[in-house]
Parts: structure tokens; C-alpha cells; sequence
């Protein structure tokens, strides 16, 4: 019997073996931010439920004078009504006056007080600063209290003011350096009072060194320039308390930590979206953030001058916020921008 032919054997079946997937850089860049604001919003929310001092004024403040910059809205708003519950005479001192004026209208609502007062105060012209002072060292007599609460979020636009500095420079510290020492004589009188500058723990991410001019680059990093705008801040705040030495005057700066505002609302760059996003989400409310401004204004327990405050106690500054070789410096540099060096 014939043997079967024998069929070929087939050669084995290769199957095209998969490369691994390598994900675009976008994707990973992409994934990389999401990753990022993730953490940075866990980090927000940790820090709020932690950082949450409490302090209540139950002071009768009948006859105190109490100015505050920036309180038509947010913080300074609702450190105004905290004051005017307590009876004090509050002059809200804002650059847009409808605000103003509904924030005043709102707080004698709320109060029952009806000694709250608007004033035009923008603090990115130093005329209009000069003004301010001006008015209310020929109305007033006393002064108890000045709080330096308004801040700007350095724009995305590289923005000048009508004094030829960087904006948020000038309305963050040039500004307030320039009113705080046109009303020094009148806070002087009314001794013992208090000068409350309203900073952050963004001054730990800032920095400025006063050797250079006090400048940004068109090609900046807006939130960093605001944390170093911070820096100077508590500069100030150093410098100034040393100078105020045995006046009876004091003057601390306080953090009122992330807080829910309108802060940043109206800047068009994607770092003040994502700022004030994270802020209504999960800052601490503008009530709790209120504390630290109103207990270092009327606590008895507030006896130091010079110090950096956070929830009601005092905190930790960096060291080149603190420094007074640098402070000092930062003093002089700041007289001569703003003209005072040579009118005070």
C-alpha cells in the first residue's frame, strides 16, 4: 500500500507583537497640571479646616475711629461690620464709591450703626492718597485705628500707574506706605492706637529685594509677584514698628488666611481663574478670615508691635521678610517713590 504523501508543516504562525503605548508630552503635561491643582486644592482645604482662629470683639468701641482701605467687599467688608457692631465710627475707604456706598448702606442695615462714613481712596494714585489723608486730618480728630487691608492680585498686564510704578506694587505697599505716614500724626494723638496691615503667608513664596528698583518684568509670574508684594508688607511693618518705638502707635501684620472673596475677579489670566476658583471652593469664609484683622485692632491681649500674625496668634515669618537691615533699606527706597522724602 502506497504511503500517504506527507503534507508540508505550515511555519509557525508569528503574531505582531504590540509596541507600548507612549503617551503625547501634551497628555502628560496635561495630566501633570490636573495633578498638580488636585493636590494644590486638597492642600487649600487642609489648611482651611486647620487654620481657622477665633476671635469675637465684644468691646464696646462707642467714640473709636476706624479706618479701613478696600471694604466695599470681601474682607475688608465684613472686618468693617465686625467693627461696627461694636460702635465704632468706621470710614470705609474705597476707590469705587457705588461700591461704597452699598457696603455702607448693607453694614448700617446689618448694625444698627449708623456712624459709616465713604471716602474716595485709590491707592494706585498718589494724589488721590495725598488727598484722602488730607481730608481726614482736617475732619477728623482722632484716629484709633488704621487698617491696610486693600490688595490686588498682580495683573497679567504688565499695567503702570500715573506715578510711573508697577500697579500692584504701588496699591499693595507704595499706596499704604504713603497714607499710613500721612496719618501717623493724627494716630500719634490719639494714643494708644493701632495700625493692622493685612498680609500673607505668600510672603514664604515672595520675594524682593529692596537694593533694586521696585519692579516686575513684563515677562512675570503674577501670583508670585503678589506673594513678593506680601514681602514688602511685612517689611514695612518691621521698619515702621521700630520707628514707632515708645509712641504709643503699634502696628502687626496679619494672614487671614484663604479666604472666600472676590480677590483677583476681574483679571483675565488663567493663574487669577484658577485662584479665585480654588478660593470660592475652599477658602474659609470672609467671617472666619475677618478675625486675625479685628483682633489685632482691638484685643487686649495684642501688646506687641512689629510681628507677623496668622488665626489670631502670632506666626512664623520668613527670615528675608524680617530682615532689618532690608526693612530699613526698603523704607528709605519707598520714601523717595512716593515723594515723601522730600514733602514729609
Amino acid at each position: 500500500m502506497d504511503s500517504m504523501p506527507s503534507l508540508p508543516i505550515p511555519e509557525a504562525l508569528t503574531v505582531p507583537t504590540a509596541e507600548p503605548a507612549i503617551a503625547s508630552p501634551v497628555i502628560l503635561l496635561i495630566s501633570g497640571l490636573f495633578a498638580v491643582v488636585a493636590v494644590f486644592a486638597l492642600l487649600c482645604k487642609v489648611y482651611a479646616l486647620v487654620t481657622e482662629g477665633h476671635y469675637v470683639c465684644r468691646k464696646d468701641l462707642t467714640g473709636k475711629v476706624i479706618i479701613i482701605t478696600g471694604s466695599n467687599t470681601g474682607l475688608g467688608k465684613t472686618t468693617a461690620m465686625a467693627l461696627a457692631q461694636c460702635g465704632a465710627r468706621i470710614i470705609l475707604a474705597c476707590r469705587t464709591m457705588t461700591k461704597a456706598e452699598a457696603a455702607r448702606d448693607e453694614i448700617i442695615k446689618e448694625t444698627g450703626n449708623k456712624d459709616i462714613h465713604c471716602k474716595k481712596l485709590d491707592l494706585a494714585s498718589f494724589k488721590s492718597v495725598r488727598e484722602f489723608a488730607a481730608e481726614i486730618n482736617a475732619t477728623e480728630k482722632r484716629l484709633d485705628v488704621l487698617i491696610n487691608n486693600a490688595g490686588l492680585l498682580t495683573p497679567a498686564e504688565h499695567m503702570i500707574t500715573e506715578d510711573g510704578h508697577e500697579v500692584s506694587i504701588q496699591s499693595n505697599h507704595l499706596g499704604h506706605f504713603l497714607l499710613t505716614n500721612l496719618l501717623l500724626g493724627l494716630l500719634k494723638k490719639s494714643a494708644p492706637s493701632r495700625i493692622v496691615v493685612v498680609g500673607s503667608c505668600g510672603q514664604w513664596f515672595g520675594n524682593m529685594n529692596p537694593e533694586k528698583p521696585l519692579n516686575f518684568s513684563r515677562y512675570h509670574f503674577p501670583l508670585f509677584n503678589y506673594c513678593s508684594t506680601k514681602v514688602l508688607n511685612m517689611l514695612f511693618t518691621v521698619e515702621l514698628s521700630w520707628r514707632l518705638k515708645d509712641s504709643g502707635v503699634t502696628v502687626n501684620c496679619g494672614h487671614p488666611g484663604f479666604v472666600q472673596s472676590d480677590f483677583g475677579v476681574g483679571d483675565d489670566s488663567y493663574q487669577a481663574w484658577l485662584f479665585t476658583r480654588l478660593l470660592k471652593l475652599y477658602g474659609k469664609t470672609p467671617e472666619k478670615g475677618a478675625m486675625t484683622s479685628v483682633y489685632l485692632a482691638t484685643s487686649d491681649d495684642v501688646t506687641t508691635s512689629g510681628r507677623y500674625f496668622a488665626d489670631c496668634n502670632t506666626a512664623i515669618a520668613p527670615f528675608w521678610a524680617i530682615n532689618k537691615g532690608k526693612a530699613k533699606k526698603l523704607w528709605e527706597v519707598s520714601e523717595r517713590m512716593t515723594g515723601l522724602a522730600f514733602t514729609a
